[in-house]
Order: C-alpha cells, then structure tokens, then sequence
C-alpha cells in the first residue's frame, strides 16, 4: 500500500512523505505496541530476510555459504556459488575455467581444480602458463613450502631459496622443471606447429608419466586434463617458463611452436559448438588479465570478425580483487562486457562478481558444487576439436 497524500493519513512511511505525520503515526504505534504495516508488496523488499542460523562449528560449507553469507562481498560468493552449481552446472552448459594468479604453487590445482575437472564441472581451462608451469613441480615430485613473507629476499636468494610470496622452494625446482620440459620437447611429437591445447595434452602425458613412476598419485591438473580430455589453452604461450625454454631451443632448432591463430579459433569453436548444439556457454573466471579476455574474446571473435550471428556467453562468473574504475580488463563487470558482445545481454542476471581473493573462494565454491551437484559426463573437448572446428568453418563460410 502506497503512502497517501501530503497531510493525510500515512500507512507506510517513505523518506519522500510527509515527516510529521510519518513520525506521530510512528509514536502511536509504539505507544499502542503495534508493528508497522508489512511491506511485502514492495518490489524492493522481496529478498531473503536477514536472520541468519547460529554458527555452531558443527556446519558443513554448504551451511555456511546458505545460512551465514548474506551480504557484501559474501553475499555476492553465496550468489555466484548458487549460479554455477544451479545454473552452470546443468548437463546442456559448456563451463570454461580461466586461471590467473599464483593459484597452482598454493596447491589449488590439487585441491580444488583437479576435483573440478574429475567431476566434470570444467570443460575447458585457459591459463596463464606460469600457473601450468609450477603445477608441473608437483607432477615431477618436486616440493614447495610454506614460509615467512617478512624473511629477507637477499638471505634468501644467498640460501639458494625462491619466494612467491609465502610459499619458498628451492631454486633447482625450476632448473629440474626446466630440464623436464626440454627433455620432452625434443621428442619427435613436438616437431611442428600445434595450439597450446595440444602442447599441454602432449605435456601432460609425460607428467601422468612421471607420476606413475614415482609412485606419487595424481598431482598434475595438466595430466588429469590429459586424462579427462579437457583442452588447456593459454593466452600468452611465450610469457612463462615453459614457453621461455620454447623458444630457447629453437635456438637449437627445435621446430615446436605454439601458433595462436589455432588457440583463437579453437577457443572460438568451443563457444560456437556449446551454442550450436543446443547448449549454452559459461565461464568462470578466476582473477582477470589476459586469460580473462582470451575467454570472452570467442564471441566477438565468432561475431564481430567471422561475422556469425551470436549473442554472447549465458553465464559469467568471476572471482577477482581487480576494480573496474581503473579501466582495466581484469575489473571490467560483465555489464561492460555486454557492450563488446562478450555477454548476451538477456542472460545479465546470470552474472556475478565476487570481490574476493581466489584462493579464499575457490575452495568454497570447489565444496559447495561437489556437495550440491553429481558429476557430469566428461565431455572430452579435446577428442572433438577437428569436429568443433569443422563447424566453425562452415559457418563461416556462409557469411562470405
């Protein structure tokens, strides 16, 4: 029920009524130990109330997530976990996972990416390839430790110890992984242009390897994504280790060369087969930088330059601690993105952003989904890239 006139009998008060009669009408129904009048007509109070269960210790995450997160920035991780398990996580979603930020020598690859992945609730990853790199170190048996961020970086450097923040490893885990990667890089399935996708299959069928021979179990996400046929691309091949000994040995000349012309139209392909198959598309971001824009960029890639008609990703979902107000990429909200063709804009609702660090939340979200959700059937993109590709090309070719 709406306020009524200026000086007339007020039943919901409103900062733009009348402030006397809105004050005495509150004096009386103190006085009279009434309520005020329910305000559940009100397009703006439909929302959950606040009034949170007691936290006991005895709660599962899910408990948490639902019961205890309801505001701010926790608000916004209990929405963003409820959109991917609720809606990303349907059989007919095609769910991209973007990597950014140290997260694999925390172990999150292990602890959190790997179940993913097993579960069937990452399709496709694009990664910086610093994180792929340093993934490797556990696949080869190589440790890392927790250390103190305030210990000096020249008694470090002079211990022979590197630090990325407050995990420390010995500087000869980078000269092993090095040697690794070498080693398999001379091999003869190496020898021509390839996408980083099948670069890191290839790689991550030597790591499972090594693993096995170690005795070590599974460690790797680069060998479960070889396992589980889940494409890994990375946005910039030459802008980490992996890609630094690349290109050294074609010093040497080597002839293994990343060609991202196959990682732009692959990634492209993915989004378009997700749509063209009766599905639809989501990414979940994990930071921002480049593996951000290398996910979104597949629609104005499929609709601005091949000139196909398409509206843009359904579902968006991002973990990040980037502002928008700078003017970078990785703060851009999905309501910016919708103005590139990026996000489709009658699926906007279906976008959420977490103001959060990454390391916080995966792990949230990672036991939320696998509480609520069954695994899906591993879709296996990468056995079907040349078919996904196919119908890229085809459609493309009806726009000239």
């Amino acid at each position: 029920m709406k306020a009524s006139r200026i000086g007339g009998p007020v039943k919901r008060a409103s900062p733009a009524g009348h402030k006397s009669s809105q004050k005495q009408a509150a004096e009386r129904r103190e006085k009279a130990g009434k309520v005020p009048p329910s305000a559940s007509s009100n397009r703006f109070l439909r929302g959950g109330r606040i009034d949170p269960r007691r936290i006991t210790g005895k709660e599962r995450v899910v408990d948490l997530i639902e019961g205890t997160y309801l505001a701010y920035n926790a608000g916004r991780l209990r929405e963003g976990c409820q959109l991917f398990t609720d809606k990303m996580l349907d059989p007919s979603v095609t769910v991209g996972l973007t990597m950014t930020g140290a997260l694999t020598p925390a172990g999150l690859g292990m602890s959190a990416v790997i179940p993913l992945i097993e579960a069937g609730f990452v399709d496709w990853i694009i990664s910086t390839g610093a994180n792929l790199y340093h993934d490797t170190h556990f696949g080869l048996g190589l440790s890392m430790h927790r250390g103190n961020p305030q210990t000096s970086d020249v008694l470090l450097r002079e211990e022979g110890v590197v630090r990325i923040y407050d995990i420390f490893f010995d500087y000869d885990v980078l000269l092993s992984t090095d040697a690794f990667f070498r080693a398999i890089i001379q091999g003869k399935e190496f020898q021509r242009p390839m996408s980083s996708a099948e670069f890191h299959w290839l790689c991550g069928k030597y790591v499972r390897e090594r693993e096995r021979k170690l005795g070590i179990g599974t460690k790797s996400l680069l060998g479960v994504a070889h396992k589980c046929g889940v494409p890994i691309y990375t946005s910039s091949p030459g802008d980490s280790s992996i890609g630094m000994n690349i290109a050294a040995l074609s010093l040497d000349g080597n002839q293994c060369t990343i060609d991202p012309n196959l990682d732009v139209n692959e990634t492209a392909s993915i989004v378009l087969n997700a749509k063209r198959s009766g599905g639809r598309s989501a990414i979940c971001i994990l930071g921002g930088g480049s593996p951000k824009n290398f996910a979104l960029q597949t629609e104005p890639q499929i609709q601005e330059v091949l000139g196909i008609d398409e509206k843009g990703h359904d579902y968006f979902l991002q973990i990040t601690d980037a502002r928008p107000d700078t003017g970078g990429l990785s703060g851009a909200t999905p309501a910016e993105a919708v103005s590139w063709g990026k996000i489709d804009p009658d699926r906007l609702p279906d976008a959420v952003v977490c103001y959060l660090d990454s390391t916080v939340a995966l792990p949230l979200l990672t036991s939320y989904a696998l509480a609520k959700r069954p695994r899906r059937p591993l879709r296996r993109l990468y056995d079907h890239r040349e078919a996904m590709m196919a119908r890229l090309r085809a459609e493309y070719e009806k726009t000239k």
